[in-house]
This record gives structure tokens, C-alpha cells and sequence, in this order.
């Protein structure tokens, strides 16, 4: 089990990307355990639905005079900040590799104790997936520059996108269709965003974790016909693999990630996962959560 920390710390924590999916459960996750949270926001972003007890801050990731002084006082940088996802107009992987070495900057000129990246699973054996390696670049400049750091690499995520692909997704496995990532034999790792915003949250204190690459990820890998068995089971009706879809049409970005997910190595070593953070939650966990975000299980 998890380790408290030597002394509790009341500094703020600076979260960057709190206005996300994974960003707002990091953000809830933060303020239930106490935390104050200083959270980076981009001007034009709605940040009206935050607690009131976050203190917010503008700025830009790929505008460093506007990240001056964000960092002051922290007791930590939580990063999960994006631009690979395109979620807003003109975002681009400059925001994974120049914005995240701004705020690196940032951090290293404020003297922050602890920068907890969200990083990738196994980005540093995937040159040919650029949003992967940019975040093994991330972890690079974050060594080199001396910021003391702690990485968290997820396997990929199962969750309940908002949106036509949120209801592309319902309306596939109302049809009795999954879309399957890898074949029968190739097995990757799954995992719940509410267990990486967990992850996120204990790594701020936990200090055995400061100087770690960690895997995150759920009990088992599973190829893609085991990934529609296992929604078939938690619905109670049969599911079946849909040939992968690659992303959107032209993305070169997930086509290379489609394309590293074959070759067998997307598959986390959960050991030290589970001596920092706790036990590691089932797959099972995981499809329900997604399942009950889709509105196809009750309780959501």
C-alpha cells in the first residue's frame, strides 16, 4: 500500500490540462484529498464548472512570458496537458513537445520539488508514434535539465468519449460490435482513467515514486477478440471484434499507433504500479466504467 509522505505539504499544486477528461477527474481527485490546486487554464477556456477553491491562472503552454511565475510556491507540477488530440482548434503536437518544455522551464526556474508527467506506455520503444515520442523526449528534457520528476505511463485508456465518437462507440456495441486493436495472440494493456487520475493524485506525495518511469495499467493485457468476450461478459450478451479503425481518415499519428500496438511490446509491468499506488484493478473494472459512461450499464 502507499506510503504517506514524511509531512503533509499545504502548498498549492499546479495542474496543467485540468479542463480535460482525464484533467477534470485529476482535478476532482486533488480537491477530495484535500489538496489546493492552482490550475493553469488557457485564456477562451471554461473553467466555470471548477470548484471554488481552485485558484486559477491563465496561460499558454506555447507562450512562455505567460508562464511566468505560474510555478511559484508549488509543492508540485501535475501535467496532463495535450495537443496531439487536436480537442480544440489550431491544438498540435506543439504543445507535447515545445509547450511541455516551456513549462519544464517554468518549473525548473521556480525551483518545483516535483513535476508528475502523464506520460505514455512504452513511448520510449515507439520512435515511429510521434505523440508517444514526444512524451520520451519529455522525460528526456526533464532529466537533463534536473527537475526532479516522476513519469506515469498508461496503457490505453477505456473510457466514455463525449460526442459523435462517444456515440459511435454506443451505438457499435449496441450492434453487438467492439473495435478491436490487436488479433487473436496480441494482447496490449487497458486501463480506467479514474485509476490513472488515482495514480496522478497519490504520485505528488508518494516519495518512493520522485525519479520513477511507472507502468499503469489494469490486471492483464488482452488481444482484441478477449477485449469483446470481456464486454460481452460484463453486458451479458455477445460482442464481437470489428476490424481496427485507425483513427481518423489521413492521422498519421494513430495510424503509427495502431501499427506499434501489433508488434506486442504495449503491455505494462504492473509491479511497481501496484508497491506504490495498491492493488491494480481488474480489466473487468475498468470495461465497466466505460460501460456505465456509454449509459449501457446502470449506476451512471
Amino acid at each position: 500500500m502507499p506510503a504517506p509522505s514524511a509531512r503533509p505539504d499545504d502548498r498549492p499544486v499546479l495542474q496543467v490540462g485540468a479542463t480535460g477528461h482525464l484533467g477534470q477527474l485529476v482535478l476532482a481527485n486533488l480537491v477530495s484529498r484535500g489538496k489546493r490546486v492552482r490550475a493553469l487554464v488557457r485564456p477562451g477556456s471554461d473553467a466555470s464548472n471548477f470548484p471554488k477553491t481552485v485558484e486559477v491562472v491563465r496561460g499558454d503552454l506555447l507562450d512562455p512570458a505567460s508562464l511566468r511565475g505560474v510555478a511559484d510556491g508549488v509543492s508540485a507540477v501535475v501535467t496532463s496537458a495535450i495537443g496531439y488530440s487536436e480537442r480544440r482548434k489550431g491544438d498540435s503536437l506543439r504543445t507535447d513537445h515545445e509547450g511541455n518544455r516551456n513549462l519544464v522551464d517554468e518549473a525548473r526556474r521556480a525551483g518545483v520539488p516535483r513535476f508528475v508527467l502523464l506520460s505514455i506506455l512504452q513511448c520510449d520503444q515507439a520512435p515511429d508514434v510521434p505523440h508517444f515520442w514526444a512524451k520520451k523526449e519529455t522525460e528526456d528534457y526533464l532529466g537533463q535539465h534536473g527537475v526532479p520528476f516522476v513519469s506515469l505511463r498508461p496503457g490505453a485508456f477505456l473510457y466514455a468519449p463525449q460526442g459523435p465518437y462517444g456515440q459511435m462507440i454506443r451505438q457499435g456495441i449496441e450492434n453487438g460490435q467492439v473495435f478491436g486493436m490487436t488479433p487473436e495472440g496480441v494482447r496490449i494493456t487497458y486501463i480506467a482513467p479514474t485509476e490513472v487520475a488515482r495514480a496522478i493524485g497519490l504520485a505528488v506525495d508518494e516519495p518512493r515514486a520522485l525519479g520513477q518511469k511507472i507502468d499503469l495499467g489494469s490486471d492483464r493485457p488482452l488481444s482484441g477478440p478477449e477485449y469483446a468476450a470481456l464486454i460481452g461478459r460484463v453486458l451479458g450478451r455477445p460482442v464481437q471484434m470489428a476490424p481496427p479503425q485507425g483513427g481518423r481518415a489521413g492521422n498519421d499519428d494513430m495510424m503509427a499507433m495502431f501499427r506499434f500496438f501489433q508488434t506486442g511490446k504495449y503491455v505494462a509491468d504492473t509491479r511497481r504500479q501496484a508497491e506504490l499506488f495498491g492493488p491494480v484493478p481488474s480489466v473487468e473494472a475498468a470495461a465497466r466504467d466505460m460501460l456505465r459512461g456509454l449509459g449501457l450499464l446502470p449506476g451512471h
